[in-house]
């Protein structure tokens, strides 16, 4: 489980760059996040309604804090296309402490 107040990663999948943008400047705007990294472009290999599928996706890597996480959730899921979208949060054990602050800060 995350502590409310740790920094937290989470991982989110998108159909296409606009709808990861849309969702990296939702979480921006609302300071859920305080850093979004996109990439574009993933190979994703997944069983879907029993089915092995593969699709060309957009990651975002979305740096927070684990008392945003249900907030973050809710977000993505109302801005998502898909049915259910992929929202992982792990937490943060270590880092550089300013880097860390700076995240407490921005999202604080």
């Amino acid at each position: 489980m995350v502590e409310i107040d740790q920094g937290i990663v989470v991982f989110i999948t998108a159909s296409t760059d606009e709808e990861a943008k849309g969702i990296a400047d939702k979480l921006l705007d609302q300071k859920k996040a305080a850093c979004v990294n996109i990439i574009p472009k993933i190979d994703s290999h997944f069983w879907w309604q029993g089915k092995k599928e593969k699709s060309r996706e957009v990651l975002l890597i979305v740096k927070s804090r684990g008392s945003l996480l249900d907030d973050i959730i809710s977000l993505v899921k109302e801005a998502h296309s898909y049915e259910v979208p992929e929202i992982i949060a792990i937490p943060i054990v270590g880092g550089n402490q300013g880097y860390l602050n700076w995240i407490k800060e921005v999202t604080g």
